[in-house]
């Protein structure tokens, strides 16, 4: 049976597009910056991203305080790489809510919700990813993570294939392994979708 002209350009995007994602899981997190507009982590700061596509930063220190609680959220996941994952999005949900406030984004929405594209505090996925590998290298950075290091950010969908464009962050285990640490599908707050990234990248939402 021979496929048609368009299924074949279909079929060829999907495979340059799940190429181009495997290979930015592996490449440094900190290239992910300038591409989106974003500005990475400083020392104890993280210029936090809203108003969709990074349209917007604002600039939230973490004090002593606030390390001291984000290592004890992190020491949770010490005993294996699967603990540290539940820890990690602890950790993600802790610091939306303490950037709540700063930001104006304690009712940011999660998921689709392009009505609220532009509104300061309001946060796409490039924003959310952006921000959970922002606290993720922050706290690379001081050793808190015992399992996992923080990848580039990857995206999926591309409408030709039946998706709407998404992205998350990303850290790989010990093992290797890679795991999406995905906070947009959640409202400000909210534990973030942690899953296995080839899981990830097959959802079709």
């Amino acid at each position: 049976m021979t496929s048609s002209p368009a299924t074949r350009v279909v079929a060829f995007a999907s495979l340059v597009l799940a190429a181009g994602c495997a290979g930015q899981a592996a490449g440094p997190a900190r290239s992910w910056y300038a591409a989106h507009d974003g500005v990475a982590p400083r020392a104890d700061r993280i210029y936090v991203c809203h108003a969709f596509g990074c349209a917007r930063k604002t600039v939230v220190d973490y004090s002593a305080k606030d390390l001291a609680t984000l290592r004890r959220i992190l020491a949770k996941g010490r005993a294996s790489p699967a603990a540290e994952r539940k820890a990690i999005a602890e950790a993600v949900a802790w610091s939306e809510r303490k950037t709540g406030p700063v930001v104006g984004s304690e009712n940011d929405v999660g998921g689709y919700d392009l009505q609220n594209s532009g509104v300061p505090g309001q946060m796409d996925c490039i924003d959310e990813a952006t921000n959970t590998t922002s606290l993720l290298l922050l706290a690379e950075g001081r050793g808190y993570l015992s399992h996992h290091t923080v990848s580039r950010p990857v995206a999926r969908g591309f409408f030709l294939d039946g998706r709407y464009p998404h992205a998350t962050a990303v850290v790989r285990s010990s093992d290797g392994a890679a795991f999406a640490i995905d906070s947009w599908p959640q409202s400000n707050g909210k534990l973030p979708v942690v899953q296995d990234l080839d899981a990830w990248f097959a959802e079709r939402s």
